[in-house]
Protein backbone atom coordinates (compact mmCIF):
# COMPACT_ATOMS: atom_id res chain seq x y z
CA UNK A 1 0.00 0.00 0.00
CA UNK A 2 2.74 2.32 0.81
CA UNK A 3 4.10 1.39 -2.51
CA UNK A 4 0.90 2.11 -4.43
CA UNK A 5 1.01 5.96 -2.44
CA UNK A 6 4.47 6.60 -3.26
CA UNK A 7 3.55 5.74 -6.84
CA UNK A 8 0.53 8.40 -7.44
CA UNK A 9 2.33 11.03 -4.58
CA UNK A 10 3.92 13.00 -7.50
CA UNK A 11 0.52 13.01 -9.50
CA UNK A 12 -1.50 14.01 -6.27
CA UNK A 13 0.91 16.94 -4.82
CA UNK A 14 1.78 18.40 -8.44
CA UNK A 15 -0.64 17.54 -11.12
CA UNK A 16 -3.49 19.62 -11.33
CA UNK A 17 -6.64 20.36 -13.65
CA UNK A 18 -6.31 23.57 -16.55
CA UNK A 19 -8.77 24.94 -18.23
CA UNK A 20 -8.22 26.50 -22.07
CA UNK A 21 -7.89 30.36 -21.16
CA UNK A 22 -5.30 29.40 -18.46
CA UNK A 23 -3.52 27.16 -21.07
CA UNK A 24 -3.88 29.61 -23.27
CA UNK A 25 -2.39 32.45 -21.36
CA UNK A 26 0.81 30.05 -20.15
CA UNK A 27 1.24 29.46 -23.43
CA UNK A 28 1.49 33.37 -24.61
CA UNK A 29 3.70 33.58 -21.67
CA UNK A 30 6.43 30.77 -21.18
CA UNK A 31 5.84 29.72 -24.80
CA UNK A 32 10.15 29.11 -26.07
CA UNK A 33 9.63 29.14 -29.54
CA UNK A 34 7.30 32.46 -28.96
CA UNK A 35 10.04 33.71 -27.31
CA UNK A 36 12.58 33.22 -30.04
CA UNK A 37 10.75 34.70 -32.50
CA UNK A 38 9.66 38.18 -30.28
CA UNK A 39 13.93 38.59 -30.87
CA UNK A 40 13.23 38.46 -34.08
CA UNK A 41 11.51 41.98 -33.69
CA UNK A 42 14.68 42.94 -31.39
CA UNK A 43 16.85 42.21 -34.60
CA UNK A 44 14.70 44.22 -36.90
CA UNK A 45 14.68 47.35 -34.09
CA UNK A 46 18.65 47.10 -33.60
CA UNK A 47 18.85 46.82 -37.70
CA UNK A 48 16.82 50.75 -37.60
CA UNK A 49 19.17 51.76 -35.02
CA UNK A 50 22.20 50.64 -37.00
CA UNK A 51 20.75 52.80 -39.90
CA UNK A 52 20.17 55.82 -37.82
CA UNK A 53 23.24 55.54 -36.52
CA UNK A 54 25.34 56.72 -39.94
CA UNK A 55 23.63 60.03 -39.24
CA UNK A 56 25.67 61.05 -36.23
CA UNK A 57 28.90 60.41 -37.51
CA UNK A 58 31.73 58.59 -35.92
CA UNK A 59 34.18 60.14 -33.47
CA UNK A 60 37.64 58.29 -33.41
CA UNK A 61 40.60 58.31 -30.80
CA UNK A 62 44.18 57.32 -32.37
CA UNK A 63 47.56 57.13 -30.65
CA UNK A 64 49.77 55.64 -32.82
CA UNK A 65 53.83 54.84 -31.71
CA UNK A 66 55.99 54.63 -34.02
CA UNK A 67 59.71 54.53 -34.78
CA UNK A 68 62.05 54.43 -37.76
CA UNK A 69 65.22 55.65 -39.41
CA UNK A 70 63.75 56.85 -43.19
CA UNK A 71 65.12 60.33 -43.51
CA UNK A 72 61.48 61.10 -45.11
CA UNK A 73 59.37 60.37 -42.06
CA UNK A 74 61.79 61.51 -39.54
CA UNK A 75 61.53 65.34 -41.59
CA UNK A 76 58.16 64.70 -41.65
CA UNK A 77 57.42 64.14 -37.86
CA UNK A 78 59.70 67.03 -37.02
CA UNK A 79 57.44 69.21 -39.27
CA UNK A 80 54.41 67.61 -37.52
CA UNK A 81 56.00 68.77 -34.22
CA UNK A 82 57.52 71.99 -35.40
CA UNK A 83 60.73 70.54 -34.69
CA UNK A 84 61.95 71.02 -37.78
CA UNK A 85 65.10 73.14 -38.14
CA UNK A 86 67.62 74.64 -40.50
CA UNK A 87 70.38 72.02 -39.01
CA UNK A 88 67.77 69.23 -40.28
CA UNK A 89 68.45 70.29 -44.16
CA UNK A 90 71.97 70.34 -43.24
CA UNK A 91 72.88 73.78 -43.32
CA UNK A 92 76.29 72.51 -40.92
CA UNK A 93 77.83 71.65 -43.76
CA UNK A 94 76.51 73.99 -46.07
CA UNK A 95 80.16 75.52 -45.51
CA UNK A 96 81.10 78.81 -48.25
CA UNK A 97 84.10 79.48 -47.04
CA UNK A 98 85.98 76.12 -48.28
CA UNK A 99 83.99 75.96 -51.41
CA UNK A 100 85.97 76.56 -54.21
CA UNK A 101 83.28 75.92 -56.97
CA UNK A 102 79.69 76.60 -56.52
CA UNK A 103 79.14 73.20 -58.04
CA UNK A 104 81.07 71.11 -55.62
CA UNK A 105 78.84 72.57 -52.84
CA UNK A 106 75.48 72.37 -54.41
CA UNK A 107 76.72 68.44 -54.59
CA UNK A 108 77.44 68.31 -50.62
CA UNK A 109 74.85 65.52 -49.26
CA UNK A 110 74.19 66.67 -45.87
CA UNK A 111 74.41 64.01 -43.67
CA UNK A 112 71.76 65.12 -41.12
CA UNK A 113 69.36 65.31 -43.63
CA UNK A 114 69.97 61.77 -45.01
CA UNK A 115 71.19 59.72 -42.54
CA UNK A 116 69.26 61.25 -39.51
CA UNK A 117 69.41 59.17 -36.09
CA UNK A 118 66.03 56.77 -35.78
CA UNK A 119 62.92 58.82 -33.97
CA UNK A 120 60.20 57.91 -31.72
CA UNK A 121 56.84 59.24 -32.15
CA UNK A 122 54.12 60.18 -30.74
CA UNK A 123 50.82 60.90 -32.72
CA UNK A 124 47.95 61.54 -30.72
CA UNK A 125 44.38 62.63 -32.07
CA UNK A 126 40.50 62.88 -32.34
CA UNK A 127 38.87 62.07 -35.65
CA UNK A 128 35.24 63.48 -36.27
CA UNK A 129 33.81 61.66 -39.66
CA UNK A 130 30.24 62.43 -40.73
CA UNK A 131 28.43 61.81 -43.73
CA UNK A 132 26.58 65.04 -45.48
CA UNK A 133 24.68 63.75 -48.10
CA UNK A 134 24.49 59.90 -49.80
CA UNK A 135 22.04 60.27 -52.37
CA UNK A 136 19.54 59.46 -49.99
CA UNK A 137 20.85 56.43 -49.52
CA UNK A 138 21.00 56.60 -45.53
CA UNK A 139 17.43 57.66 -45.44
CA UNK A 140 16.22 54.72 -47.55
CA UNK A 141 17.98 52.47 -45.41
CA UNK A 142 16.16 53.67 -42.82
CA UNK A 143 13.11 53.66 -44.00
CA UNK A 144 13.64 49.60 -44.96
CA UNK A 145 14.63 49.77 -41.56
CA UNK A 146 11.39 50.95 -40.42
CA UNK A 147 9.36 48.82 -42.51
CA UNK A 148 10.91 45.78 -41.60
CA UNK A 149 10.15 46.26 -37.94
CA UNK A 150 6.69 46.68 -38.59
CA UNK A 151 6.68 43.79 -40.61
CA UNK A 152 8.25 41.20 -37.65
CA UNK A 153 5.91 42.44 -34.90
CA UNK A 154 3.14 41.98 -37.59
CA UNK A 155 4.88 38.47 -38.51
CA UNK A 156 5.24 37.71 -34.87
CA UNK A 157 1.62 38.67 -33.90
CA UNK A 158 -0.09 36.28 -36.51
CA UNK A 159 2.57 33.69 -35.36
CA UNK A 160 0.99 33.81 -32.08
CA UNK A 161 -2.23 33.15 -33.37
CA UNK A 162 -1.27 29.79 -35.35
CA UNK A 163 -0.30 29.10 -31.42
CA UNK A 164 -3.22 29.75 -29.96
CA UNK A 165 -4.94 27.39 -32.16
CA UNK A 166 -2.62 25.07 -31.28
CA UNK A 167 -3.17 25.33 -27.82
CA UNK A 168 -6.80 24.90 -29.00
CA UNK A 169 -6.29 21.31 -30.63
CA UNK A 170 -3.57 20.20 -28.11
CA UNK A 171 -6.22 21.57 -25.54
CA UNK A 172 -9.91 20.39 -27.12
CA UNK A 173 -7.87 17.28 -28.43
CA UNK A 174 -7.53 16.36 -24.82
CA UNK A 175 -10.73 16.80 -23.92
CA UNK A 176 -12.20 14.59 -26.65
CA UNK A 177 -9.31 12.03 -25.09
CA UNK A 178 -10.84 12.01 -22.10
CA UNK A 179 -14.89 11.79 -23.07
CA UNK A 180 -13.27 8.74 -25.63
CA UNK A 181 -12.07 7.45 -22.18
CA UNK A 182 -15.53 7.51 -20.48
CA UNK A 183 -16.96 6.31 -23.64
CA UNK A 184 -15.15 3.37 -22.53
CA UNK A 185 -15.52 3.04 -19.58
CA UNK A 186 -19.26 3.15 -19.59
CA UNK A 187 -19.11 0.72 -22.35
CA UNK A 188 -17.08 -1.52 -20.58
CA UNK A 189 -19.57 -1.13 -17.47
CA UNK A 190 -22.40 -2.38 -20.07
CA UNK A 191 -20.37 -5.25 -21.24
CA UNK A 192 -19.52 -6.43 -17.72
CA UNK A 193 -22.97 -6.37 -17.06
CA UNK A 194 -23.69 -8.70 -20.51
CA UNK A 195 -20.91 -11.01 -19.41
CA UNK A 196 -22.34 -11.84 -15.88
CA UNK A 197 -25.82 -12.09 -17.51
CA UNK A 198 -24.83 -14.37 -20.31
CA UNK A 199 -23.28 -16.42 -17.49
CA UNK A 200 -26.18 -16.62 -16.08
CA UNK A 201 -28.20 -17.60 -18.62
CA UNK A 202 -26.06 -20.52 -19.68
CA UNK A 203 -25.90 -21.61 -16.73
CA UNK A 204 -29.73 -22.07 -16.47
CA UNK A 205 -29.64 -23.85 -20.04
CA UNK A 206 -31.31 -20.59 -21.40
CA UNK A 207 -28.57 -19.75 -23.84
CA UNK A 208 -25.53 -22.12 -25.51
CA UNK A 209 -21.64 -20.70 -24.33
CA UNK A 210 -21.31 -18.99 -27.90
CA UNK A 211 -23.47 -16.19 -25.98
CA UNK A 212 -20.71 -15.98 -23.13
CA UNK A 213 -17.94 -16.42 -25.64
CA UNK A 214 -19.23 -13.19 -27.53
CA UNK A 215 -19.66 -11.44 -24.97
CA UNK A 216 -15.86 -11.80 -23.40
CA UNK A 217 -14.96 -11.15 -27.31
CA UNK A 218 -16.18 -8.00 -26.99
CA UNK A 219 -15.73 -7.19 -23.58
CA UNK A 220 -12.05 -7.77 -24.51
CA UNK A 221 -12.27 -5.44 -27.32
CA UNK A 222 -13.22 -2.50 -25.40
CA UNK A 223 -10.31 -3.02 -23.09
CA UNK A 224 -8.42 -2.64 -26.54
CA UNK A 225 -10.22 0.62 -26.98
CA UNK A 226 -9.58 1.89 -23.51
CA UNK A 227 -5.59 1.69 -23.96
CA UNK A 228 -6.02 3.46 -27.52
CA UNK A 229 -8.19 5.95 -25.43
CA UNK A 230 -5.70 6.69 -22.52
CA UNK A 231 -2.58 6.64 -25.10
CA UNK A 232 -4.10 9.65 -26.86
CA UNK A 233 -5.43 11.42 -23.93
CA UNK A 234 -1.64 11.34 -22.35
CA UNK A 235 0.04 12.22 -25.78
CA UNK A 236 -2.56 15.46 -25.69
CA UNK A 237 -1.68 15.83 -22.50
CA UNK A 238 2.42 15.61 -23.36
CA UNK A 239 1.95 18.38 -26.11
CA UNK A 240 -0.59 20.56 -23.97
CA UNK A 241 2.65 20.43 -21.40
CA UNK A 242 5.13 21.35 -24.38
CA UNK A 243 2.84 24.27 -25.81
CA UNK A 244 2.35 25.49 -22.29
CA UNK A 245 6.00 25.09 -20.59
CA UNK A 246 3.67 23.53 -17.57
CA UNK A 247 4.85 19.70 -17.24
CA UNK A 248 2.57 19.37 -14.40
CA UNK A 249 -0.65 19.96 -15.87
CA UNK A 250 -2.59 16.53 -15.44
CA UNK A 251 -6.33 16.89 -16.31
CA UNK A 252 -8.52 19.48 -18.86
CA UNK A 253 -11.77 20.47 -18.07
CA UNK A 254 -14.85 20.42 -20.75
CA UNK A 255 -14.01 21.50 -24.56
CA UNK A 256 -13.75 25.13 -25.32
CA UNK A 257 -16.33 26.19 -27.94
CA UNK A 258 -15.23 29.05 -30.31
CA UNK A 259 -18.56 31.63 -31.53
CA UNK A 260 -18.72 33.40 -34.93
CA UNK A 261 -21.40 35.61 -35.96
CA UNK A 262 -23.10 34.79 -39.19
CA UNK A 263 -21.92 37.27 -42.26
CA UNK A 264 -21.81 37.46 -45.89
CA UNK A 265 -18.49 35.71 -47.02
CA UNK A 266 -17.54 38.58 -48.90
CA UNK A 267 -17.70 41.05 -46.12
CA UNK A 268 -15.75 38.22 -43.63
CA UNK A 269 -13.03 37.77 -46.77
CA UNK A 270 -12.62 41.46 -46.77
CA UNK A 271 -12.22 41.83 -43.10
CA UNK A 272 -9.71 39.36 -43.30
CA UNK A 273 -8.11 41.28 -45.71
CA UNK A 274 -7.58 44.18 -43.40
CA UNK A 275 -7.00 42.41 -39.98
CA UNK A 276 -4.87 39.38 -41.16
CA UNK A 277 -1.02 40.16 -39.49
CA UNK A 278 0.56 37.55 -41.98
CA UNK A 279 -0.90 40.13 -44.48
CA UNK A 280 0.17 42.98 -43.33
CA UNK A 281 3.35 41.83 -42.88
CA UNK A 282 3.58 40.75 -46.60
CA UNK A 283 2.66 44.41 -47.56
CA UNK A 284 5.57 45.68 -45.48
CA UNK A 285 7.57 43.93 -47.38
CA UNK A 286 6.85 44.76 -50.59
CA UNK A 287 6.96 48.31 -49.63
CA UNK A 288 10.65 47.37 -48.17
CA UNK A 289 10.85 46.17 -51.96
CA UNK A 290 9.97 49.40 -53.61
CA UNK A 291 12.35 51.60 -51.13
CA UNK A 292 15.08 49.25 -52.28
CA UNK A 293 14.74 50.59 -55.78
CA UNK A 294 15.26 53.98 -54.83
CA UNK A 295 18.25 52.91 -52.83
CA UNK A 296 19.32 51.91 -55.74
CA UNK A 297 19.41 54.62 -57.23
CA UNK A 298 20.97 56.54 -54.93
CA UNK A 299 24.37 55.46 -56.56
CA UNK A 300 22.95 58.43 -59.53
CA UNK A 301 23.71 61.42 -56.70
CA UNK A 302 27.59 61.83 -55.64
CA UNK A 303 28.33 61.61 -52.27
CA UNK A 304 29.48 64.40 -49.95
CA UNK A 305 31.23 63.94 -46.61
CA UNK A 306 33.37 65.95 -44.26
CA UNK A 307 36.00 65.09 -41.75
CA UNK A 308 37.81 67.30 -38.75
CA UNK A 309 40.59 65.79 -37.45
CA UNK A 310 42.28 67.24 -34.12
CA UNK A 311 45.82 66.19 -32.85
CA UNK A 312 49.44 66.36 -31.31
CA UNK A 313 53.11 64.41 -32.01
CA UNK A 314 55.88 64.92 -30.14
CA UNK A 315 58.94 62.54 -29.55
CA UNK A 316 57.91 61.79 -25.94
CA UNK A 317 54.18 60.57 -24.96
CA UNK A 318 53.32 63.88 -23.15
CA UNK A 319 52.90 65.51 -26.20
CA UNK A 320 49.66 67.59 -25.41
CA UNK A 321 50.87 70.83 -25.39
CA UNK A 322 49.55 73.85 -27.53
CA UNK A 323 52.55 74.37 -29.57
CA UNK A 324 52.64 70.90 -30.48
CA UNK A 325 48.83 70.71 -31.40
CA UNK A 326 47.42 70.52 -35.19
CA UNK A 327 43.66 70.38 -36.89
CA UNK A 328 42.82 69.64 -40.22
CA UNK A 329 39.21 70.19 -41.61
CA UNK A 330 37.88 68.99 -45.11
CA UNK A 331 34.54 68.42 -47.17
CA UNK A 332 35.08 65.87 -49.81
CA UNK A 333 32.41 64.35 -52.81
CA UNK A 334 32.81 61.55 -55.01
CA UNK A 335 30.78 61.13 -57.84
CA UNK A 336 31.15 57.86 -59.62
CA UNK A 337 31.17 58.31 -63.45
CA UNK A 338 31.63 54.91 -65.00
CA UNK A 339 31.15 51.51 -62.88
CA UNK A 340 30.89 49.37 -65.93
CA UNK A 341 26.41 49.42 -65.24
CA UNK A 342 26.74 47.49 -61.77
CA UNK A 343 24.27 50.22 -60.39
CA UNK A 344 22.11 49.74 -63.31
CA UNK A 345 21.81 45.72 -62.75
CA UNK A 346 21.68 46.41 -58.94
CA UNK A 347 18.30 48.62 -59.79
CA UNK A 348 16.89 46.23 -62.78
CA UNK A 349 17.49 43.38 -60.05
CA UNK A 350 15.61 45.34 -57.12
CA UNK A 351 12.72 46.11 -59.69
CA UNK A 352 12.17 42.49 -60.64
CA UNK A 353 11.83 41.66 -56.37
CA UNK A 354 9.42 44.04 -55.76
CA UNK A 355 7.65 42.94 -58.67
CA UNK A 356 8.00 39.39 -57.13
CA UNK A 357 7.02 40.38 -54.24
CA UNK A 358 3.92 42.64 -54.96
CA UNK A 359 2.90 39.05 -56.95
CA UNK A 360 3.08 37.06 -53.83
CA UNK A 361 1.16 40.00 -52.05
CA UNK A 362 -1.19 39.54 -54.25
CA UNK A 363 -1.58 35.70 -54.26
CA UNK A 364 -1.74 35.88 -50.65
CA UNK A 365 -4.70 38.35 -50.84
CA UNK A 366 -6.59 36.00 -52.83
CA UNK A 367 -5.55 32.53 -51.25
CA UNK A 368 -6.86 34.34 -48.30
CA UNK A 369 -10.28 34.70 -49.68
CA UNK A 370 -10.52 31.10 -50.55
CA UNK A 371 -9.20 30.07 -47.04
CA UNK A 372 -12.20 32.01 -45.71
CA UNK A 373 -14.57 30.77 -47.89
CA UNK A 374 -13.58 27.71 -47.28
CA UNK A 375 -13.03 28.03 -43.59
CA UNK A 376 -16.81 28.83 -43.20
CA UNK A 377 -18.28 26.00 -45.23
CA UNK A 378 -16.19 23.69 -43.22
CA UNK A 379 -17.87 24.95 -40.28
CA UNK A 380 -21.47 25.16 -41.64
CA UNK A 381 -20.97 21.16 -42.73
CA UNK A 382 -19.61 20.40 -39.34
CA UNK A 383 -22.27 22.32 -36.88
CA UNK A 384 -24.87 20.15 -38.92
CA UNK A 385 -23.03 16.89 -38.77
CA UNK A 386 -22.50 17.93 -35.10
CA UNK A 387 -26.18 18.07 -34.43
CA UNK A 388 -27.23 15.00 -36.30
CA UNK A 389 -24.13 12.94 -34.43
CA UNK A 390 -26.24 14.03 -31.17
CA UNK A 391 -29.82 12.82 -32.63
CA UNK A 392 -28.25 9.23 -33.22
CA UNK A 393 -25.82 9.15 -29.87
CA UNK A 394 -29.49 9.91 -28.19
CA UNK A 395 -30.81 7.51 -30.70
CA UNK A 396 -28.17 4.93 -29.90
CA UNK A 397 -28.81 4.94 -26.45
CA UNK A 398 -32.40 4.21 -26.44
CA UNK A 399 -31.52 1.17 -28.87
CA UNK A 400 -29.18 -0.16 -26.72
CA UNK A 401 -31.69 -0.27 -23.73
CA UNK A 402 -34.19 -1.31 -25.57
CA UNK A 403 -32.01 -4.22 -27.22
CA UNK A 404 -31.01 -4.97 -23.32
CA UNK A 405 -34.69 -5.99 -22.77
CA UNK A 406 -35.17 -7.90 -25.82
CA UNK A 407 -32.23 -10.03 -25.05
CA UNK A 408 -33.13 -10.35 -21.51
CA UNK A 409 -36.73 -11.85 -22.89
CA UNK A 410 -34.83 -14.73 -25.04
CA UNK A 411 -36.18 -12.42 -28.47
CA UNK A 412 -33.19 -11.20 -29.71
CA UNK A 413 -29.52 -13.65 -29.60
CA UNK A 414 -26.38 -12.16 -28.05
CA UNK A 415 -25.10 -11.60 -31.72
CA UNK A 416 -27.93 -8.65 -32.42
CA UNK A 417 -27.01 -7.40 -28.56
CA UNK A 418 -23.59 -6.82 -29.40
CA UNK A 419 -23.98 -5.02 -32.84
CA UNK A 420 -26.51 -2.55 -31.16
CA UNK A 421 -23.43 -1.92 -28.28
CA UNK A 422 -20.81 -1.13 -31.29
CA UNK A 423 -23.01 1.13 -32.76
CA UNK A 424 -23.65 2.91 -29.34
CA UNK A 425 -20.10 3.35 -29.11
CA UNK A 426 -19.34 4.34 -32.67
CA UNK A 427 -22.42 6.65 -31.82
CA UNK A 428 -20.52 7.90 -29.11
CA UNK A 429 -17.11 8.09 -30.60
CA UNK A 430 -18.34 10.16 -33.44
CA UNK A 431 -20.71 12.97 -31.69
CA UNK A 432 -17.18 13.02 -29.70
CA UNK A 433 -15.43 13.37 -32.32
CA UNK A 434 -18.04 15.58 -34.22
CA UNK A 435 -17.71 18.23 -31.00
CA UNK A 436 -13.24 18.19 -31.52
CA UNK A 437 -13.88 19.01 -35.29
CA UNK A 438 -16.49 21.91 -34.85
CA UNK A 439 -14.59 23.34 -32.23
CA UNK A 440 -11.46 23.75 -34.34
CA UNK A 441 -13.62 24.45 -37.36
CA UNK A 442 -14.67 27.48 -35.30
CA UNK A 443 -11.84 28.05 -34.44
CA UNK A 444 -9.84 28.07 -37.65
CA UNK A 445 -12.29 30.32 -38.93
CA UNK A 446 -11.61 32.93 -36.60
CA UNK A 447 -7.75 33.04 -37.40
CA UNK A 448 -8.42 32.89 -41.06
CA UNK A 449 -10.19 36.38 -40.18
CA UNK A 450 -7.55 37.61 -38.29
CA UNK A 451 -8.95 37.57 -34.87
CA UNK A 452 -8.14 35.79 -31.42
CA UNK A 453 -9.25 33.50 -29.44
CA UNK A 454 -8.71 34.87 -26.46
Amino acid sequence: MQKILLIFCPIILFGYTIDFDTALFKTLEKNKGLKAKKLIIKQSKEDLNIAKSYDYGTIVFNENISNTNNAGYIFGMKLSSREASFGDFGFNEFDMSGATKMDELLSTKPEDLNSPKSRTNFETKITYTVPLFTGFKLQNAKKMAKLQVLAKNAQYNYDEKLLTLEVLKAYNGAVAAKEFIKATQKAKKAMTSFVTFANELYKEGLVTSIDVKQAKVRDMGIDSSSVTAKNRYELAISYLQFLTSDTEISDVQEFKNMTNKANIIKTLQKKAHTKREDFLAMKYNTQTMKTKIEMEKSALYPTIGAQIEYGYNDNQLNNIQNNKDYYMAAIGLSYNLFDGFLQTAKKEKAKIEYKKTHYYLEYMKDAIALEVKKNILTLEAKQKILKQKIKANNLSDEVLEQSEELYKNHLINMSNLLLQQANQQKANAEMILAQYETSLAAAQLKISLGENLQ
